[in-house]
């Protein structure tokens, strides 16, 4: 290979990729780990409609953000060449493209955050290139690529670490690495309800970036960032391509609304063009409207039943479906989606599932979670909680769970017991049509998507265990157990959570 110019910039769109194994490659890694700086491998950066793959890039807390490009060049390669800088072209495996690099990071920073985010470096990983046949290149090569920015193939790690840290330090205190890599990186943002940004764990990352196959299961407890990830899944693969046809399923029309407008607002924030056309979120008697109107059959009302007859036509709605909540959902419901993928790809989020494709261990309440138990007169005691709750917090951080009778009682007995609203929670009612910033009343089959501070529940002895436990965990502070009578129920809850 006989290299006449390095270039910079795009010239056509060229596969990507991937870093190989190489011993200086596994060398940097070790060194960064050791150091505690961020490796971020094989990345895509997504901004408008445009894409800019990155091979390598390692953050540093007090540095900034070191960009790294691996080249295969030898010294037989570029013992003749007279090298210069070109521009408008593309990285290939005869260019470079830090510069591109540098402008499309940039431009993403300014527009999301108004400034140019934080200092970027470029470094060259040359594996088959030591530091002595280095010197006898050209003077050309020497200037545009100094000695300092080059990994060779004979680097000490002692010669590498001070590469990276014989640095400037940034003139302005660094930004968290949330605020940094989230900015960057649509496909890991989490945004929370007040907008703060923070950046998917590595066990949510191998689940965003996990290929789709058949059937896959996902499992993890109230706040440890399900839903989130799996709209972040769906994001990722629509991003990378536009024409795939993803189902998420929500138990509740109103679950449904509070999803779609976070991934709206993840859209709307990352300036990404996403086509949410193609991103459906919807109900199971929703999912399963689709199919009898396929075969022109009645449709379904409000319960939800699989006919038999759906169980043997063949149904293809989408290419991926996601359903989130799937263990609150009845058991024939989730063989109905197994069958109509079978010849596609199938995601079931479970709390309780055996062996799953991907378990979520990290949790992120911000508090200790406690469970009381209260033995007394539940709507008494009820109310008496609320009571005590409101000298110290909002009505809105209260979300109480009762079945449908005793929900429609405290609402009357509420009316003229705190002076804020207390909402009946209609769940198969539309997200415009509830305040979900009061106190909330609602029932056990309704509470997908309903995280409180303070969660008090009653009817325990009437309401399914599952359902039961589901609730409990939605709390992120305490939960409060309200009983009249010991029951198995309360047993069972009481040796696991008391």
């Amino acid at each position: 290979m006989n290299i006449s110019s390095i270039t910079s910039l795009f010239k056509r769109k060229e596969k990507t990729l991937k870093l190989p194994e190489s011993l200086l490659i596994k060398k940097l890694k070790d060194i960064s780990v050791k150091n505690s700086l961020s490796i971020y491998e094989n990345i895509t950066i997504y901004h408008h409609t445009q894409s800019y793959f990155i091979p390598l890039l390692i953050l540093d807390p007090s540095k900034g953000i070191y960009l790294f490009e691996y080249k295969e060049w030898s010294y037989e390669d570029l013992k003749n060449a007279t090298i210069s800088k070109a521009t408008n072209q593309e990285s290939t495996n005869k260019s470079l493209a830090f510069e591109k690099t540098h402008e499309f990071i940039k431009q993403k920073f300014n527009e999301l955050t108004h400034n140019d985010g934080v200092n970027i470096y470029n470094f060259l990983l040359m594996p088959n290139l030591d530091s002595d046949e280095y010197r006898h290149l050209d003077e050309s090569f020497q200037e545009l690529l100094p000695c300092q920015r080059i990994m060779f193939n004979d680097s000490s790690d002692i010669e590498i670490f001070h590469k990276l840290k014989d640095l400037p330090n940034p003139l302005s205190p660094m930004p968290t690495e949330s605020n940094i890599m989230g900015n960057l990186l649509v496909q890991y943002l989490i945004l929370s309800k007040n907008k703060n940004i923070h950046l998917a764990t590595d066990e949510q990352i191998a689940f965003i970036e996990s290929k789709n196959s058949g059937l896959q299961t996902l499992s993890g407890n109230n706040y440890s960032g399900k839903t989130s990830t799996l709209l972040l899944k769906a994001i990722l693969e629509n991003l990378r391509d536009p024409e795939l046809k993803i189902i998420i399923i929500e138990p509740t029309v109103l679950a449904c609304d509070i999803l779609k407008k976070r991934l709206l607002d993840i859209v709307e924030y990352a300036i990404i063009e996403v086509d949410v056309t193609q991103i459906e979120i919807i109900t199971p008697i929703a999912l399963i409207n689709k199919h009898l109107i396929k075969l022109r059959k009645p449709i379904l009302e409000n319960a939800l039943h699989v006919d038999s007859i759906l169980m043997k036509k063949l149904f293809n709605p989408a290419d991926l479906i996601i359903c989130d909540d799937s263990n609150l959902l009845p058991v024939e419901f989730v063989e109905y989606l197994q069958h109509i993928q079978k010849k596609a790809s199938l995601i079931l989020v479970d709390e309780e599932t055996q062996n799953p494709t991907f378990r979520f261990q990290d949790s992120f309440k911000t508090r200790k979670h406690k469970t009381i138990f209260e033995r007394s007169n539940q709507f008494a005691k009820t109310l008496q909680v609320i009571s005590k709750l409101l000298e110290h917090n909002s009505a809105k951080d209260i979300l109480v769970v009762s079945n449908h009778l005793s929900k429609k009682n405290l609402r009357d007995d509420l009316e003229f017991f705190i002076e804020d609203d207390a909402i009946a929670i209609d769940a198969n009612d539309n997200l415009e049509n509830q305040n979900l910033e009061a106190l909330r009343l609602c029932s056990y089959s309704q509470t997908s998507e309903m995280h409180s501070k303070f969660v008090i529940l009653l009817d325990i002895n009437d309401s399914k265990l599952n359902e039961i436990e589901y609730a409990i965990n939605l709390a992120q502070d305490t939960s409060y157990i309200i009983y009249e009578e010991n029951s198995p129920n309360i047993e069972t809850l009481k040796e696991k959570y008391d």
